[in-house]
């Protein structure tokens, strides 16, 4: 094997890790503050002419009747009247000591009753006003009746336009009915029931940009499109005085077309507000004075519960003059994001510092930006009033956003060693074949249960064929019940000379491991090897020639070939496969080599017989026997070789269900394996770091499949509830959508670059067998959770000739359950669309997971289908 130069490496590595690691962390500081640049609207100084009012604590809500002390009350509107002379209200019977409170502070209160469908509260609400406007007459000065009542369709205008008489000829204060511009215009009679016009402007609910850029690059300002709106009703009633009740802008929330919720924006538009009101003498109030979570999903999503200039903690969220910047805590959060990373991207730098500059640049950066992704989820919950949903979501969420980081940065990891080395530290190759006298005795078993006997004729005769002198061939037969299928393959044996031995075992135990712990007992004495093969294999003659030289190193126990395949290319089913299977010794072993941690398979691989024999034999107890026998090995402190050469070539899984088959078995025996050696991987002992590190996060790959699984789940349940309660399921929040889409596309990035950098094949095979790998997810996902749960299952032989017969219905059979996903995943995508639309990003965002998380069991459908129509070209 050969090992990379010295010289190749960084000549200073420490002081390289730290002046990468440095810079990293500087572009980190600087992306913060470039997306945190302050803002500069025109300043605005002097009294604000009102402020829409709700007193409301931060946990109070008028649902769980939960009201504001007099303290809380007078200590708002003592805040208030530092910014503003009046305020006005929206309900009569909640919070009455306002009114005497505002008194106290010299606040003019332009006071409101809440008229809705309730007509018996509504009486109860004209009551009241009436009965507070004469017992304050100095202090409400006008009082509407009904807020956006016509809007809501709550009640005819005829009924408001009673209520309204009534109230006027019961006061001296003017009267108004609080509506949309456009109810207005709508019903243009009411202006004759009214003293003045109140109207409400929300150019945030039209869906326009603050500063009206769009991407077409048209569209007025926010504040310009208000006062157009205004001049509109003015120009429409010029005998009736107008009030702007309600104008403002939400600093969190939902985004509503190219309307985006933010700090910086809510001080841009309320600014340019108070500018354009001051010149052109509107009358206003500003909504709102204080954030009020209880609104949040009350037809307004998220967004409701932040129009306040202060937070529910009664803080400004900006100032009126100066710069504004969004998140005034970036300067800790960014210092925190690069103080996590530094240390990790010194040690990478230091200790990778064989790989190119780029490559530790880019793995640096990755780290970066994991860390950076931790300390923005850890802190953007506290932005949002959470309701005890939320909190539970985030508990559930944020430990599979850690999870979800980790398999990125393990992804990231082969990703760079694979692009950006300068040589593979450990790699092997065929070695000039041993003279006779010098070759070690082989000991060939080929195991097989009910296959078919020409297949395994095929592989005899390569066997017989081997350019070697010192070998014997054990067939193994275990457990095949019919005579005609494995009396053949008998009669073969005897034809083919003493070589070959054939052993047929009925009943017998251990599946595959049982046959050949048997065959192990029967193997001539001789035998220093024992190779092992698939009964579909044709093998190389110079398989044993150019590769058993490896064992005159006392250190080496394996000696590992691909497993490859043959009889593919006109097949689209088994070329797609073949492929698929491609990718894993192409890629994955190679970085796994590196830290003598591959994964030893139970075909093309050669074992010394006293390391097999001296661990304990092939395990029993798992049905991936191949891949415990290399950690086995590895653990007693042999060395494992690969040679990424060709040596020999089988046939690919007939079908659809034998492909999920051989799949769920792999992933239910790695957790066999997982359970049975934790302590192995965990604690420190024989096997080095990097062997723990590779048999511990090596199926975290699949491990995601089986979180894909159970969070796919989840978010059909969740859909069905936003569509059928969303009273009480509201959309999740970005923080938990935007990591799981930055996966999504950085997993299929890196699997393309490194398919078309290692793999020879077309695009069009490397878009085929990434369709195959994502159509075994569910059988993965299976697998690894029956195989946490589970001590055995049954050892299914992957079929590798066609099964003939089956309906194009009968195709769909063995992906059932993917089909179900499917059908109910894209249920929910039509249920999104059709309850919200494209009208908040956090909806789009869910459709897209939604039909992301819809690509594997889509993909299993149509693999299956592809391998119904592909029919069997290998005969």
């Amino acid at each position: 094997m050969s090992a990379a130069p010295a010289n190749q490496h960084s000549r200073f590595p420490l002081l390289t890790a730290i002046l990468l690691a440095l810079l990293v962390a500087a572009l980190n500081i600087g992306l913060w503050w470039w997306s945190n640049q302050p803002n500069g609207p025109d300043d605005w100084h002097g009294p604000i002419n009102g402020f829409a009012l709700n007193v409301y604590q931060r946990y109070q809500s008028p649902f769980d009747h939960k009201f504001p002390s007099d303290q809380q009350v007078d200590d708002d509107l003592a805040l208030i009247s530092n910014y503003t002379g009046q305020v006005s209200t929206y309900t009569m019977q909640q919070n009455t000591q306002l009114y005497r409170l505002a008194q106290k502070h010299g606040l003019k209160v332009m006071a409101g009753a809440e008229i809705d469908k309730r007509l018996d509260n509504n009486e109860k609400e004209i009551a009241l006003l009436i009965a507070m406007a004469r017992q304050y007459p100095g202090t409400i000065n006008r009082v509407t009746v009904g807020n956006e009542v016509l809007f809501r369709n709550d009640l005819p205008p005829e009924q408001m336009m009673a209520y309204l008489d009534r109230v006027r000829a019961a006061l001296h204060q003017p009267v108004s009915i609080a509506e949309p511009d456009y109810i207005w215009l709508k019903y243009p009679e009411l202006a004759d029931h009214v003293d003045f016009i109140t109207i409400h402007l929300f150019p945030f609910w039209n869906g326009t940009a603050v500063l009206g850029t769009t991407p077409s690059g048209t569209g007025l300002p926010a504040t310009d499109e208000a006062v157009g709106a205004y001049k509109q009703i003015r120009d429409r009633f010029p005998d009736k005085h107008v009030v702007v009740g309600e104008i403002g802008w939400p600093s969190n929330g939902d985004r509503h077309e190219y309307a985006n919720p933010s700090i910086s924006n809510e001080a841009i538009f309320d600014r340019q507000w108070l500018l354009a009101a001051k010149t052109n003498h509107i009358d206003y109030f500003l909504f709102e004075a204080f954030d009020q979570p209880w609104k949040e999903g009350l037809g307004e999503g998220r967004t409701g519960a932040y129009w306040g200039v202060f937070n529910a903690d009664r803080q400004p969220k900006f100032p009126f003059t100066g710069p504004v910047t969004e998140d005034t805590a970036w300067p800790w959060k960014a210092l925190a994001a690069s103080l996590l990373a530094l240390l990790p991207m010194i040690w990478f730098g230091r200790r990778f510092s064989r790989f190119k500059l780029m490559g530790r640049f880019f793995f640096a950066a990755l780290i970066q930006l994991a860390c950076g992704l931790i300390v923005w989820s850890a802190t953007l919950p506290f932005n949002f009033y959470l309701s005890w949903i939320d909190w539970t979501m985030l508990a559930l969420l944020f430990p599979a956003q850690i999870a979800i980081l980790a398999i990125l940065l393990i992804n990231g990891f082969e990703f760079t060693e694979v692009l950006w080395r300068r040589s593979w530290v450990r790699e092997a190759g065929m070695l000039r074949p041993d003279p006779p006298e010098k070759q070690p005795f082989v000991s060939i078993h080929l195991a097989c249960y009910n296959e078919p006997p020409e297949m395994v004729m095929v592989t005899l005769d390569s066997l017989a064929e081997l350019d070697y002198a010192n070998y014997e061939v054990l067939v193994i037969d275990n457990n095949t019940k019919d005579p005609a299928i494995w009396k053949p393959v008998q009669e073969y044996c005897e034809k083919l000379g003493k070589r070959f031995r054939f052993f047929h075992l009925e009943p017998w135990p251990g599946f595959k491991a049982g046959a050949l712990n048997f065959g192990l007992k029967e193997t001539d004495p001789r035998a220093e090897v024992v190779a092992v093969i698939d009964a579909d294999y044709e093998v190389r003659n110079d398989w044993l020639s150019t590769l058993t030289g490896y064992f005159h190193d006392a250190k080496v126990a394996v000696v590992q070939c691909p497993q490859a395949h043959r009889d593919f290319e006109h097949n689209r089913f088994r070329r797609m496969t073949a492929w698929e299977f491609d990718g894993f010794f192409r890629i994955g072993m190679h970085h796994r080599n590196e830290r003598n941690a591959i994964i030893q398979h139970g075909t093309m691989t050669m074992v010394r017989r006293s390391a097999l024999e001296g661990t304990g034999g092939w395990s029993e107890w798992t049905i991936c026997e191949d891949a415990e026998l290399g950690l086995r090995l590895m653990h007693a402190g042999y060395e494992l070789v690969y040679v990424d050469e060709l040596m020999g070539k089988g046939l690919t899984p007939a079908d659809f269900k034998a492909y999920k088959s051989q799949r769920y078995r792999w992933a239910f025996g790695a957790m066999q394996i997982l359970k049975g050696r934790w302590n192995w991987m965990t604690r420190k002992g024989p096997l080095s770091s990097g062997q723990r590190f590779h048999f511990l996060t090596g199926w975290f790959s699949w491990f995601a499949d089986a979180l894909h699984l159970i969070f796919t789940l989840m978010a059909i349940f969740w859909t069905a509830g936003m569509v059928a309660r969303p009273d009480v399921f509201s959309l999740p929040m970005q923080l938990f959508l935007i990591p799981v889409i930055g996966f999504f596309f950085a997993k299929a990035l890196f699997g393309i670059v490194l398919y078309r950098a290692r793999v020879p094949c077309s695009w069009y095979d490397t878009l085929m067998a990434s369709l195959a790998s994502m159509g075994l997810s569910h059988a993965i996902a299976r697998g690894i959770l029956h195989g946490l749960t589970r001590k055995k299952t049954s050892f299914v032989v992957t079929a590798k000739s066609r099964r003939l017969g089956g309906s194009n219905f009968a195709a769909f059979a063995p992906v059932r359950e993917e089909g179900l996903m499917a059908i109910a995943l894209t249920l929910c995508i039509i249920g999104m669309s059709m309850g919200y639309g494209s009208h908040y990003i956090e909806g789009r965002l869910w459709i897209f997971i939604l039909a992301a998380q819809s690509i594997p069991y889509v993909s299993a459908v149509v693999g299956a289908w592809i391998a119904h129509k592909a029919g069997d070209k290998t005969g």
